[in-house]
C-alpha cells in the first residue's frame, strides 16, 4: 500500500519525500484544482521530479480541472510540455482531458476524485479509456472498495484517507461560484460551505432563524476532516493500492507530520504487526491533533454519522508552527523567542521537548525573530538537527 503526500511547492515536495512518502501529487500553475497552493513551474517540476526520483518516490501530476472550449488547447500543451519530464503520472477528471493526454502522451493516467467514481462498472469504463489507476469518490464505504477491487483486481485503487472534507459529492459544488464568484471547479474555492449561516422565513423579512441551536449561527455545511488511520489495516485487506493525504494548500509542518505518523502506521500493517498498530493508533491520533486541523471524522469509510461540525469552521491550533531547519539554517515561520520552551519534530515521527538558548541572524545575537527571518538557534542539550526537522510550539 502506497502512502501518497501533498506537494504544494518545492518545499513542501522534499518534506514528503523525507518524512517518507511513497509518492507525492503536485499541480502546476494551471489546471490543478488547487490556485493557491503555490504550484509548481516547468522549472520547479523538473527539480522537484529529479529530487523525489533519486530517493525512489514517484511524482503525479494533477491537472484534474474540469475544462471547457477554450481550456482544451492550454491543457494539450501542458500535457506536452510535462511529458519530457517523464512524471510517474497524470491525475485528470475531465474525459475530454483524459482523452487528450491519452492521445499526446504515454504517461500513465489516474482517474481525480473529481470524477465521481462510485462503481466498478464505471472503472471498467475508465480503464478501457486508458486509465491505470482510479481514486475513488470519497463517499464509498470500506465494503464497496472491496467489492470494486475484487471485480477489477487489474486496477489500482487510490482512497483519500486523510483532511479537507467537501460537503458537496466529491467536490462538485457551485456554492463558492455563486456567492463569491470564484470557481471551485477551476481551484480558487472561497469554502463557503463554512461560513456562518441562517434561516429567514419569507413571510417575516427581516427575522433570522438559527438554523442549531448555537446563539452564533450554525455552520451547518461545515464538514468535519477525515482521519483513516484507525481505519488503514481495513483498507490494507481491501486491496486499496494507495491512500492519499489532502492537503496541497497546508503547511510544511502539517506534511511533515501526517507523513511521518501515516509512514509508521502503514509500516507496522505491512509488517504484520496488527496488534501494535492497534496499540498505537491513540499515540497516532495524538500527533495528528497537533497539526492544524478541524475535528476529525472516518467519513463515508465507516457508518459514522456525525460528519458535520456546527459549532465553528474555525481550525484546532494546539501547536504553532515556528519553523523548518533547511539547508542548515533555520526559516521562521511565526515569531520565536528566547527562552521559549518548544518541540523540535524529527523525520522518524518522533518529537523532543527543548528551549531555545539564543537565536543569531548575521553572527548577531538577537532576542526574537519573526517570519521570513532566517536564524540560528542554539537549543539546550545540544541536540544535532537533521535536516527538514520541524520547530513547534504548544499553543496554550
Amino acid at each position: 500500500m502506497e502512502l501518497l503526500s501533498p506537494a504544494g511547492t518545492l518545499e513542501k515536495l522534499r518534506v514528503a519525500v523525507d518524512y517518507g512518502a511513497d509518492a507525492v501529487y503536485l499541480g502546476v500553475k494551471k489546471l490543478s484544482l488547487r490556485e493557491r497552493a503555490g504550484n509548481f513551474t516547468i522549472e520547479e517540476l523538473e527539480e522537484g521530479i529529479n529530487y523525489a526520483r533519486k530517493k525512489g518516490v514517484k511524482v503525479y501530476v494533477t491537472l484534474n480541472a474540469f475544462l471547457k472550449n477554450k481550456d482544451l488547447e492550454e491543457f494539450k500543451t501542458a500535457i506536452k510540455e510535462i511529458t519530457p519530464l517523464k512524471p510517474d503520472a497524470f491525475i485528470v477528471s475531465d474525459i475530454g482531458g483524459l482523452s487528450i493526454a491519452a492521445e499526446n502522451s504515454n504517461i500513465p493516467i489516474h482517474i481525480s476524485t473529481q470524477a465521481n467514481v462510485t462503481n466498478y462498472e464505471a472503472v471498467k469504463v475508465y480503464k478501457s479509456l486508458g486509465a491505470s489507476r482510479i481514486v475513488l469518490a470519497r463517499e464509498l464505504s470500506i465494503e464497496e472498495i472491496r467489492e470494486i477491487k475484487e471485480k477489477l483486481p487489474e486496477m489500482e485503487i487510490e482512497v483519500f484517507v486523510h483532511g479537507a472534507l467537501c460537503m458537496a459529492y466529491s467536490g462538485r459544488c457551485l456554492l463558492s461560484n455563486y456567492l463569491s464568484h470564484r470557481d471551485s471547479n477551476k481551484g480558487a474555492c472561497s469554502q463557503s460551505c463554512r461560513w456562518k449561516y441562517y434561516v429567514m422565513e419569507e413571510k417575516r423579512e427581516g427575522e433570522l432563524y438559527q438554523i442549531e441551536e448555537d446563539s452564533h449561527g450554525t455552520y451547518i455545511f461545515n464538514s468535519k476532516d477525515l482521519c483513516a488511520l484507525p481505519l488503514l489495516d481495513k483498507l490494507y485487506d481491501a486491496g486499496v493500492d494507495s491512500v492519499k493525504i489532502e492537503g496541497r494548500v497546508k503547511s510544511s509542518y502539517y506534511v511533515a507530520v501526517t507523513t511521518a505518523i501515516y509512514r509508521q502506521a502503514i509500516n507496522l500493517i505491512k509488517e504484520g504487526k496488527r496488534e501494535k498498530f492497534k496499540e498505537k493508533i491513540g499515540e497516532f491520533v495524538k500527533e495528528l491533533e497537533k497539526v492544524s486541523h478541524r475535528p476529525y471524522t472516518t467519513g463515508f469509510l465507516t457508518e459514522e454519522k456525525e460528519l458535520q461540525h456546527f459549532e465553528t469552521s474555525s481550525y484546532i491550533r494546539n501547536y504553532r508552527f515556528l519553523g523548518i531547519y533547511k539547508d542548515g539554517i533555520w526559516q521562521i515561520r511565526n515569531k520565536i523567542k528566547t527562552g521559549a520552551k518548544v518541540e523540535l519534530f524529527f523525520k522518524e515521527g518522533f518529537s523532543k521537548k527543548t528551549e531555545i538558548v539564543t537565536i543569531s541572524k548575521d553572527e548577531s545575537k538577537i532576542e526574537e525573530a519573526h517570519p521570513n527571518f532566517k536564524v540560528q538557534i542554539e537549543f539546550k542539550n545540544k541536540i544535532t538537527i537533521p535536516e527538514l526537522t520541524i520547530l513547534r510550539e504548544r499553543v496554550t
